[in-house]
């Protein structure tokens, strides 16, 4: 059974902690925070002890609007710092497994995000500060965080999930991405980035520039590594003691585009490789945590980001240098569907959340 599902287009431009202040008043209406709390209920409670002074130290040291937003956040929503960090601050916050496959050429990422449809927002975001830091095109996580994206420099960023065993004190993913996004220029401001801030998980973060190099950075709370590679999936190929037992799936869709790729043209055939459900990289196991929930693509010389839903879609365009100087996108959703029955957690109040994020 085809669900029906869409993403939010959500735009600002202004300060992080206005920007906070307006997702705050947005959140007040929407099903996200309620099916979350459901989705995690007293476990969070009980699992995360936050220290709001470590967490602020570490946060403004790396990104300090991002303390604002949360403050915004805070402020619109009548909560105390404390449990606004535990539910914006991405630094403790528990990360379930997902899939995720991401192809890069010298001018384009493709990125397939995998994961369950209840984990997912449905929130795209085009945010320009006026404060600090680099405007960002790109899906939203956890509010605060972002999936995958470009920023006004032409930095291009998407992660893959590794292993969430042996968790340290650290940012988790989402956040990491949106840290890259608004404060590195290139792809070696992000690798030294990432060399120095503190990781929750285990992750490979995917990075290309204008300069046409991609670099895959495995990072783990112990040890961070970097290589070159157009091909990455849900293992590590240097810090192989961090992988998980079972390889097998990341290894084979891995060997699919690897094979696939050779013979591609463009960004749109690569786009296709990747969206196309017979082709073997998109995935429809949404009930293990591994569909295909969208396919992202980002070229940082033209400074387009390509947009989709579901599989066999044609991308949605978005002219991201006419957004950076005023022009506004148009559209509010952005629409598809997925061969599962879970809708996205911003479209509906869910009676049984089905899982447990």
């Amino acid at each position: 059974m085809m669900k029906q599902v869409y993403s939010d287009i959500i735009q600002f431009r202004g300060s992080h902690y206005d920007f906070g202040y307006m997702q705050g008043e947005r959140l007040k209406e929407s099903p996200i925070l309620p099916n979350r709390e459901q989705q995690w209920g007293a476990k969070r409670k009980f699992h995360f002890s936050i220290d709001v002074r470590e967490v602020k130290n570490v946060l403004t040291k790396f990104a300090s609007g991002i303390w604002d937003e949360i403050e915004g956040l805070a402020d619109a929503l009548d909560m105390n710092m404390h449990d606004a960090i535990r539910e914006f601050g991405g630094y403790y916050l528990e990360y379930g497994r997902s899939g995720c496959s991401i192809f890069t050429g010298k001018d384009f990422m493709i990125r397939n995000y995998d994961n369950h449809p209840a984990s997912y927002e449905g929130r795209y975001v085009f945010y320009q500060p006026n404060d600090r830091g680099y405007a960002v095109v790109g899906p939203s996580m956890q509010i605060t965080g972002r999936i995958d994206g470009l920023n006004e420099k032409g930095l291009a960023m998407g992660y893959n999930f590794v292993n969430r065993k042996k968790s340290g004190s650290g940012f988790v993913c989402n956040m990491l991405g949106r840290i890259i996004l608004e404060t590195c220029a290139s792809v070696e401001e992000a690798v030294d980035l990432l060399k120095e801030i503190p990781h929750r998980h285990s992750f490979n973060y995917v990075l290309l520039d204008r300069k046409g190099q991609t670099y895959v950075v495995e990072a783990s709370p112990r040890r961070v590594d970097i290589h070159q590679g157009n091909v990455c999936t849900n293992h590590f190929e240097k810090l192989t003691e961090e992988n998980r037992y079972r390889m097998d799936e990341s290894m084979e869709r891995q060997g699919k585009m690897s094979a696939q790729g050779a013979d591609l043209q463009d960004g749109y055939q690569a786009f296709q490789m990747m969206n196309e459900i017979e082709r073997g990289v998109f995935s429809e196991k949404y009930g293990a945590w591994a569909g295909t929930l969208h396919t992202a693509a980002y070229f940082p010389k033209e400074m387009k980001a390509w947009f989709s839903i579901g599989g066999n879609q044609k991308p949605v365009i978005f002219d991201f240098n006419k957004w950076l100087d005023g022009e506004k996108v148009l559209i509010k959703q952005i629409k598809g569907k997925l061969n599962s029955t879970s809708p996205f957690v911003n479209m509906e109040y869910l009676t049984d959340p089905g899982i447990m994020l």
